[in-house]
């Protein structure tokens, strides 16, 4: 049987169906508004480095609570989702902002889905929050709200690109703008396309057991091709391949330079292991290291030291210099895993100290010291050390007898070394005065610098070029020249300097970086800091499932 309808029968349907639509994009605003309003009552963030409860009521307010994202050709939606599939890029995961979610959605919704459009809105604010500041709270910062997101406020930033069509611009602009992380990210697309290939694995080798230039290797061939995988051989096998060469040495060289380890061309048993490593974890390790480099701050033009301490690596560069001039690089030594690590912050340094007294502090005073005067009260004078009063106003104190011991045991006293050829910090101290009392200085105890592992310290930051560094500090006072410099490194009497300009100093720690050239670099994990980073990303990644 037919279904017939008269003309006015059909005129009802219309009239109905229209104003059912109409309803229905009413409602839309309310919908959105009521979901607004929700997200401003949920619990406070956990380890987010941001509060982002306002940000939807903020966000939405300033339309009316209309839809952002939905209308008939859906192209701002697309290219909002298009760019949280590209997270993975960043080191970020398309699955924390919902995008395959998102996609199917909007391929299934009605113009009018309230829930959809916030949803996009809400995983787009994150997305640009995550990427200018991270996803979990780092040492620099304590509390939330991330005063970086003060210059870049997710809210407006979304706003002004979905206004302007310039989405990908945005999320672009909320990277760090620093050299590094953009070596970084390309170093993480080349590991990427390295982890894809099948793996090619050494037998593994005993403790001891060491290949040296011109001896039986069978696995030179598989050796090679690896390297060659790896970009630390070039060329094509030579006709011999069951040897390993001298050309496979200087290979193994390379590598070993890029994965902190002894650079001699001696394969052992560290390099082995090294070079089994699933690339898989080294795609892990760049992608942390793209996390940490979001918790840095943005610099102002000038001078900056930056130390990345698993690396045991100094740098320190002009970010206002329009010349392509390699930075100043140098070895380091840094405290000590588990006893005395150095700790991770951003200081500024304000003075130099040529010659400087070695103020003991009293954690290495009750742990050290009153043991040793205990032993051999004539410990102070064979070290160049003495005893002064904490109040002031007596004489120093060389030759410990039991009262001094009783009054150093009581805090009365404190130990220091003169300056000379036996003083801790050598002949010159950079200070930037901090709660840890942790500074940059020279030291006496150069053979150090030829160990591969250089956490030796009792936190505080040797340098192994002191006086190139110093050079670089004091760039900024003219009458300060290398040959000045010098001189005042020379014995004699300590002496202050002042900067004119206090010069940032950011101690970093990524077991994973990228040079110049490119080149990926892997360091130890000595603090063992990535099982801690990769628990607070679980957690923030199941909070963010939930």
């Amino acid at each position: 049987m037919t279904l017939r309808t008269t003309p006015l029968a059909s005129l009802a349907i219309t009239l109905l169906l229209s104003f059912a639509t109409c309803y229905a994009q009413a409602a839309v605003p309310d919908d959105i508004r009521a979901l607004a309003a929700s997200a401003k009552q949920a619990p406070p963030p956990g380890q987010r480095p941001y509060d982002e409860r306002d940000w939807l009521d903020r966000f939405y307010a300033k339309r009316a609570y209309a839809p952002a994202w939905l209308d008939k050709g859906n192209a701002k939606a697309t290219a909002a989702i298009a760019l949280l599939h590209g997270a993975a890029a960043q080191g970020l995961s398309p699955s924390e902002y919902l995008a395959d979610e998102l996609d199917k959605q909007l391929h299934a919704a009605a113009h009018n889905d309230a829930e959809l459009d916030v949803a996009l809105t809400r995983a787009m604010l994150h997305y640009l929050a995550d990427l200018r500041v991270g996803r979990v709270r780092s040492e620099y910062h304590s509390a939330p709200p991330d005063p970086r997101l003060k210059a870049f406020d997710p809210v407006e930033q979304l706003r002004t690109g979905l206004d302007e069509n310039r989405l990908a611009a945005v999320a672009a602009s909320a990277e760090p703008n620093i050299t590094i992380y953009k070596r970084v990210k390309a170093a993480l697309a080349h590991y990427r396309e390295l982890a894809l290939v099948p793996a090619v694995t050494l037998p593994a080798m005993a403790k001891g057991k060491k290949i040296e230039v011109d001896a039986a290797y069978p696995q030179a061939g598989t050796l090679r091709t690896l390297l060659q995988t790896l970009g630390d051989a070039p060329g094509a096998a030579p006709a011999q391949d069951d040897h390993y060469t001298t050309e496979l040495a200087e290979a193994v060289k390379r590598f070993q330079a890029r994965h902190g380890l002894l650079d001699d061309g001696v394969l052992g048993r560290d390099t082995i292991t090294a070079l089994n490593t699933p690339l898989s974890q080294r795609v892990r390790q760049l992608e942390l290291t793209l996390e940490r480099m979001r918790w840095l701050p943005e610099f102002t033009p000038g001078p900056v030291i930056a130390v990345n301490l698993p690396a045991f690596r100094l740098w320190a560069f002009d970010t206002s210099s329009s010349k392509a001039e390699p930075p100043l690089e140098m070895k380091v030594i840094v405290g000590t895993a588990v006893k005395t690590e150095t700790p991770l912050f951003i200081g500024t340094m304000r003075y130099l100290e040529f010659n400087p007294y070695w103020n003991v502090p009293r954690s290495i005073e009750k742990a050290e010291m009153i043991p040793k005067l205990q032993k051999n009260p004539a410990y102070l004078t064979e070290n160049d050390m003495e005893m002064v009063p904490v109040k002031g106003g007596g004489e120093p104190i060389q030759n410990v007898d039991a009262a001094a011991l009783d009054g150093l045991r009581a805090g009365n006293y404190r130990v220091r070394q003169r300056p000379g050829p036996k003083n801790a910090l050598g002949a010159v101290k950079f200070a930037m005065p901090n709660p840890d009392n942790i500074y940059l200085h020279s030291t006496s105890a150069r053979e150090l610098f030829k160990r591969t592992r250089r956490d030796l310290s009792h936190g505080c930051i040797r340098v192994e070029k002191p006086q190139e560094l110093a050079q670089f500090v004091l760039a900024g006072k003219p009458d300060w020249d290398a040959e000045k410099i010098a001189a005042a490194m020379e014995p004699g009497e300590s002496k202050t300097v002042t900067l004119k300009t206090p010069i940032p100093v950011v101690l970093f720690y990524t077991t994973a970086i990228a040079d110049a050239e490119g080149h990926a670099i892997f360091s130890p994990d000595v603090y063992l800091r990535d099982p801690m980073l990769e628990k607070l990303l679980s957690a923030h990644s199941h909070a963010a499932a939930h």
